[in-house]
């Protein structure tokens, strides 16, 4: 269970605390770690894998920082962290918006990412964020450059287990008894708002749902001959979990789509 779903979890984190504390050597701790030698490694910097708006065509970005509205809270816990460093250094502003509890996107929105999570745990307080429900799906609809993976996958459907989500895809998710989990190699069968036609990228998917259809008219990847998710110039939804930084070309078309008027 992730952390961030548990109500306990930070007077838990400071009952450790308090016990290493009382019973480990800290200082002995840290003198021993500064015996260690320099790593020979340059750390990763996301600003070297994107291009700034600078970078743009003349036609590019307006004044300002454009906001990415990224999903968090209990439902929407995980997401790399390299994705929203990636999205700063490409010129976006990410703020975070809990979808239980807030009643609209954040001010300015001008992309969605709607990362992993367990959406089915929270399904009923989800649907009764009915105002958030409704101003995504307009978002959705009027263009807004949107990326959902697996729980957000869920989410932009019309119901998960009967229970009213977004309706954003003309699809229903529900749960099954059955794990998938699997580390693919995916194709983009088309251009879309993050792929090019017949790119390759690696990922993976860890779910206990289904949705119907599996796929739209315009699938988001092809795995193992099988079309799969939701795709178009505007909206990339699948079950598949990539890093983008892997992958940093997804990135960049994220908030090159994003930058524009």
């Amino acid at each position: 269970m992730p952390a961030a779903e548990r109500e306990l979890s930070v007077a838990a984190l400071d009952h450790l605390a308090d016990r290493v504390a009382e019973h480990v050597d800290l200082d002995a701790v840290l003198a021993l770690a500064d015996t260690a030698p320099d790593l020979d490694a340059a750390p990763w910097d996301p600003s070297a894998e994107v291009a700034p708006p600078s970078a743009m065509p003349p036609a590019g970005p307006p004044a300002g920082r454009p906001v990415v509205a990224m999903a968090g809270g209990r439902a929407f816990t995980f997401r790399y962290a390299e994705t929203e460093e990636l999205l700063r250094a490409a010129g976006c502003d990410v703020v975070a918006f809990d979808p239980l509890r807030d009643a609209g996107l954040p001010a300015g929105t001008r992309g969605i990412y709607l990362g992993g999570g367990f959406p089915e745990v929270h399904a009923a307080d989800l649907a009764q964020n009915a105002p958030l429900r409704a101003e995504l799906a307009t978002a959705v609809a009027d263009g807004t450059p949107t990326v959902a993976e697996c729980a957000g996958l869920l989410y932009l459907c019309r119901t998960l287990d009967d229970a009213p989500m977004v309706g954003a895809l003309d699809a229903d998710a529900r749960m099954t008894g059955r794990l998938t989990l699997r580390y693919p190699e995916a194709e983009a069968p088309s251009d879309s708002l993050l792929t090019r036609t017949g790119e390759r990228v690696t990922g993976h998917e860890f779910h206990r749902t289904v949705v119907a259809p599996g796929a739209g008219d315009r699938p988001a990847w092809r795995v193992g001959g099988e079309a799969c998710g939701f795709s178009g110039p505007t909206l990339h939804a699948s079950y598949l979990h990539t890093h983008w930084a892997g992958h940093p070309q997804l990135a960049q078309r994220f908030a090159d789509a994003v930058h524009r008027p």
